[in-house]
C-alpha cells in the first residue's frame, strides 16, 4: 500500500509512523501466520485478530490472511478457541465466548479492506460456528456467559466487557451474512436481547466496575449511543482518565495503558466526541518506542499524575500497538475500514430502548385483546 493511503492524524501521528508501527507488529508474526503477543510469548485469538486488523490497515493483506488461516486451523469442532496458545499448543484451556467471537470482526474488517467476497465466503463458516457457539451460552435475559467450560464452578457469569464485544461481533457477522445472502434472523433476535441486557440489566453481569473496559466497552461495542453513551462517559471520566497521560486500566491502581486509552479514543470517536478523542490520542504518544511499537503502559509513583513515573513493562505487545493503529485509522483514515468502530456499514437493529418500547407495545396489545375476550 502506498504511504499516501495510510492514516495519519495531523499533529499527532504521521503516515510514516503508522507504517513503522504496522511493521513492528509484522516483525513478531511467525512463519505459519501466528501473531504472539511478544517474541516467544503466548497468543490469544482476540488479540491475534486485533493485530491482523492493524496489518490490513497497513496494507499487509497477505500477512493478515496468514493470521486468519492460522486461527482457522486451530478452531475446535464446536466452533470455539481456547483462551491462550503457546506457539501451536494450547496453554490455557478456557473457552471464552468473547475471544471466540472476535473472528467475525476481523473477517468483516478484512473484507472491507480488500473487497474480497471470496475470502468472506470462505471464512463465513468459521464465523458462523464461532457465533453459534457463543449464542449457545446466552441467557434468556440476553447476557452471554464469558466462560463456556461446563466444569467451571466458580466465577461463572457474564461480563459487560465480553458481552459488549460480542455485540459488535454479532453485528459484523450479520453484515457478512447479509452480504452473502445467508441471512440469520436468529442472530438479529439475539442481538436485540443482548442490547437490552447491556443497557438495562447491569445486575445480570459480574461486578467488574473497577476495570475501565467495563466503563467504555458498551459504547465501543456499539450497544450504547446518544445521550446514554455520553452520560456513561461523563460518569466515569474522573475515575479512569489521568489528565495528560491516558486511561487507567483499573480505577484503584496508578497505571495507564496504551490499549485502554486507544479503545476509549475509538469509543469517543463513535459518539462524536472528537475533541476529547484527539486529545487522548495525543497523550498516549509518550508510550511510543523508537521502532514504532508501543509500551504497554506506565506506572506513576504514589498515584501522582504530575510525575512521569516508570514504564511498568519491558514489552511492546502486538495487540497494544494494534490498538494505536486502529485508533489512528478511526481518527484519520478515509478508507472503508475507518468507520468500523462507529458502526458504519453494520446493521443497526433496534436500540435497547426501542426494543423495550416495542415489547411494551406488544404486551399492551395482548392485554387489550385479553380484555376484549373477557368482555365477550
Amino acid at each position: 500500500m502506498p504511504r499516501s493511503e495510510l492514516p495519519s492524524v495531523e499533529g499527532i501521528i504521521t503516515r510514516e509512523q503508522v507504517a513503522a508501527t504496522v511493521d513492528a507488529i509484522a516483525s513478531h508474526q511467525l512463519a505459519n501466520g501466528n501473531i504472539p503477543w511478544t517474541p516467544g510469548g503466548h497468543t490469544d485469538p482476540w488479540n491475534l485478530v486485533e493485530a491482523a486488523m492493524a496489518l490490513d490497515v497497513g496494507g499487509r493483506r497477505s500477512d493478515a490472511e496468514r493470521a486468519y488461516e492460522w486461527l482457522r486451523s486451530r478452531q475446535r469442532p464446536d466452533g470455539s478457541w481456547h483462551a491462550y496458545y503457546q506457539f501451536d499448543d494450547v496453554k490455557e484451556q478456557t473457552l471464552d465466548t468473547n475471544v471466540t467471537c472476535y473472528v467475525a470482526n476481523g473477517v468483516w474488517h478484512h473484507y472491507l479492506a480488500t473487497g474480497d467476497t471470496s475470502f468472506l465466503d470462505e471464512y463465513f463458516e468459521v464465523v458462523e460456528r464461532a457465533i453459534d457457539f457463543a449464542l449457545d451460552h446466552q441467557h434468556p435475559t440476553g447476557e452471554i456467559e464469558w466462560d463456556a467450560d461446563p466444569a467451571r464452578s466458580e466465577g461463572r457469569g457474564a461480563l459487560i466487557t465480553g458481552s459488549s464485544s460480542i455485540y459488535s461481533s454479532l453485528r459484523c457477522a450479520i453484515a457478512a451474512a447479509e452480504r452473502l445472502g445467508r441471512e440469520r434472523p436468529d442472530w438479529e433476535l439475539s442481538l436485540g436481547s443482548l442490547a437490552i441486557a447491556i443497557a438495562h440489566r447491569p445486575e445480570r453481569f459480574l461486578d467488574k466496575q473497577r476495570w475501565a473496559m467495563d466503563w467504555y466497552y458498551p459504547i465501543l461495542g456499539g450497544a450504547l449511543r446518544g445521550p446514554s453513551a455520553h452520560a456513561r462517559v461523563a460518569g466515569g471520566w474522573e475515575t479512569f482518565v489521568a489528565p495528560g497521560r491516558g486511561v487507567r486500566c483499573v480505577s484503584d491502581q496508578p497505571w495507564v495503558t496504551a490499549a485502554e486509552t486507544c479503545e476509549l479514543v475509538m469509543a469517543l470517536d463513535a459518539i462524536g466526541a472528537h475533541d476529547e478523542a484527539l486529545e487522548l490520542f495525543g497523550w498516549v504518544q509518550f508510550l511510543r518506542h523508537d521502532d514504532g511499537g508501543y509500551w504497554t503502559g506506565m506506572n506513576f509513583p504514589e498515584a501522582r499524575y504530575d510525575e512521569w513515573g516508570e514504564i511498568y513493562t519491558s514489552e511492546q505487545p502486538t495487540w497494544n500497538s494494534a490498538a494505536v493503529v486502529l485508533a489512528a485509522n478511526a481518527l484519520g483514515g478515509d478508507g472503508p475500514t475507518a468507520g468500523l468502530f462507529r458502526g458504519e456499514g453494520l446493521p443497526r437493529g433496534l436500540t435497547a430502548d426501542e426494543l423495550i418500547e416495542a415489547g411494551a407495545a406488544i404486551e399492551e396489545e395482548r392485554g387489550a385483546s385479553h380484555s376484549i375476550g373477557d368482555d365477550a
